[in-house]
């Protein structure tokens, strides 16, 4: 794999079944490199693999489909002329999609009402002035009052909250009538679900008193009309993600986090699966424990058996079954990353990468699965090789190493994941694929602090984010250099976000290790890193300890020890870790004379390396390639 062959990398977007369950609409998305961008359309099959995938929209960049309850249409997100996304109807047996909502800032998360004749979903609803005349340098001065004012990869959301609309009823000919706004509350309220009855939404928004000051998101349920009176279904003491309801809509399933006395006690807590009655009669019952799989944010969809969720399990992402009495049963499971999964009609599909693919469409079965869909293509995989470590307590440390083809000796770098409460994992990764292919043994694991191995490993990090993970990470790198084929007298080390956090720390402390390090996107300085960062009110503290913990627990703090060729890589518009935490390590270097460089990507944020501009991303490439050939 090359730097450009990330245009082999399709996504397939969570599938949406047709009631009976035969048909599945899934959108497919690649990178184009000369149209630098995410093209992407409407394809559907048969489940039962009768057929090949037929394309069944020509727009592109659709996507989001999903069937309506009686099955005659399919709703999906297409962006207007102003490259807003907004909804658009298409019949389910072929013919025009038309569009259906009209708002400046396009339409969000949507679903379908019981009888299929009206669609509920989200809106950024602007401050008058804003966001619509293309002259943003031009607005009024924003009046920020609150914590929670902007979020990497949108922006300011003060002036724009995500409110709850219901369309007009959906008319064939493609007349479109004024939707209705349900919600006004100066607060972002998420996905609206229909009740079977169609009398109330339920959806999760944090709407309490103290909300800008703790994680904590409840459940409410209102009629699907303006001015409705809102009704509060949880206690105010979880952080709700998503929702599902029975087929009789008297249980709300949803998965939640706990985030302790003060709502923001959140590093590496294992959420998971909870159900009440939706009238609020009884408190919220756990299903799922703290150390199993953290269940994801993927979302729950209930079915006659349990309700089915994704969880992260030791490098896969799982799909599982949970019975209302909390019995796990996994129904596609191993080896694999699940993305996305749909119920109806007695049959369960899912979209899951693995090893040798970035994700095709399955039907779960029991006792297996089956692949639908074979899109990937262009590129052969290099294997990776499982390995466990043990850290000098004894600590099992999970990971992997991709070594290149050859004899070697191979110089190696090794990759620390961001988070930290997030895993490598069983996914075909371009990060591992371009730099096995260029030579280099790339070894990458999931230290204490990572997801997927239960909350006390996931919490095992707070107060000694530096010096624990470091143990952690030396000890697998230790024990992958017993591999005579890995030359352990070239490495280097790389990482993002809290990885560049690590490498920072481990080029400090430890740079006798390596011959040069590339930091991206990292936090540095805690302190600035509070007032700078999206999250910077909650996080420090949550994840570093007490404020005058801050200093030693900063990487820039040892900033005159680093003694190897350093490169920064960082996103001119990167908002959870602020360009800042860039300009004052590249500064603190480049004042002593240390060789250092830093490399900006302008327009860009936070997931860069992941959905940024394809061109942004080989370019990226194309320099870590560049720094690893000159100094490694």
């Amino acid at each position: 794999m090359k730097p450009a062959d990330i245009a082999h990398l399709h996504s397939i977007s969570a599938p949406s079944l047709a009631p009976d369950g035969s048909r599945a609409v899934f959108a497919l998305v690649r990178p184009d490199l000369e149209e630098d961008a995410y093209l992407g359309s409407l394809w559907s099959m048969a489940t039962d693999g009768s057929e090949r995938p037929r394309r069944l929209t020509r727009g592109l960049r659709d996507r989001a489909p999903r069937h309506s309850p009686d099955g005659r249409w399919i709703a999906f997100l297409r962006p207007d002329e102003n490259k807003r996304a907004q909804i658009h109807v298409l019949p389910a047996d072929g013919g025009e999609a038309w569009k259906i909502t009209d708002h400046p800032l396009g339409a969000g998360d949507f679903s379908w009402s019981p009888d299929s004749t009206r669609l509920a979903y989200t809106v950024r609803v602007p401050e008058e002035g804003r966001y619509v005349d293309g002259t943003p340098d031009q607005e009024a001065p924003r009046r920020i009052g609150t914590l929670k004012y902007r979020i990497d990869n949108l922006g300011f959301i003060v002036d724009r909250w995500q409110q709850i609309f219901v369309s007009a009823p959906i008319d064939p000919t493609g007349e479109v009538g004024e939707p209705v706004q349900v919600t006004h509350a100066e607060a972002d309220h998420g996905r609206p679900l229909w009740t079977p009855d169609g009398t109330e939404l339920v959806f999760d928004a944090s709407l309490h008193a103290g909300r800008d000051h703790d994680l904590y998101e409840d459940l409410w349920a209102c009629a699907p009309e303006e001015g409705a009176e809102l009704r509060r279904v949880t206690r105010g003491d979880l952080g709700v993600v998503s929702v599902a309801l029975s087929s009789d809509g008297a249980t709300v399933y949803f998965v939640a986090d706990e985030l302790g006395d003060d709502g923001t006690d959140f590093v590496g807590r294992v959420g998971g699966v909870w159900s009440m009655p939706l009238d609020g009669s009884r408190e919220p019952r756990r299903l799922t424990d703290t150390e199993g799989p953290r269940v994801n944010g993927l979302g729950v969809l209930a079915t006659d058996r349990g309700v089915l969720v994704a969880g992260e399990n030791r490098g896969a992402v799982e799909l599982y079954r949970i019975t209302p009495e909390g019995e796990r049963t996994t129904l596609l499971g191993g080896r694999v990353e699940v993305q996305g999964f749909d119920h109806a009609g007695g049959v369960t599909v899912a979209v899951a990468a693995g090893e040798h693919d970035s994700g095709e469409l399955y039907v779960v079965e029991d006792g297996g699965a089956r692949a639908l869909t074979s899109f990937f293509e262009g590129v052969e995989p290099l294997p990776v090789t499982e390995l466990v470590a043990h850290a000098p307590d004894g600590h099992p440390v999970h990971g992997w190493v991709s070594t290149p083809r050859g004899e070697g000796p191979h110089p190696v770098i090794l990759m620390i994941h961001g988070g930290p409460f997030a895993q490598y994992g069983w996914q075909l990764f371009d990060e591992t694929q371009v730099y096995t292919e260029a030579g280099y043994a790339v070894v990458y694991c999931n230290p204490r602090g990572s997801s997927g191995y239960g909350q006390e490993h996931g919490r095992a990090i707070i107060g000694s984010v530096g010096a624990v993970t470091a143990t952690d990470l030396l000890a697998f790198l230790d024990s992958a250099l017993e591999d005579e084929r890995l030359d352990g007298s070239r490495v280097g080390v790389h990482g993002g976000s809290h990885g560049g956090f690590m490498t920072t720390w481990m080029a400090a402390h430890h740079g006798e290790r390596f011959r040069a390090a590339i930091s991206e996107r990292a936090v540095n300085a805690i302190d600035s890193f509070q007032g700078a960062s999206d999250i910077g009110s909650f996080f420090p503290e949550a994840l570093y300890g007490p404020p005058d913990s801050w200093a030693k627990e900063s990487p820039l703090t040892y900033a005159d020890q680093i003694d190897k060729p350093f490169l920064i890589i960082h996103s001119e518009q990167d908002w959870r870790c602020p360009l800042e935490q860039a300009q004052r390590l590249f500064v603190s270097l480049r004042k002593r004379g240390h060789e250092a460089q830093m490399l900006l990507f302008p327009g860009e944020g936070h997931e860069l390396s992941r959905s940024g501009l394809p061109s942004h991303r080989v370019a990226r490439f194309e320099a870590i390639l560049d720094w690893w050939r000159t100094h490694v």
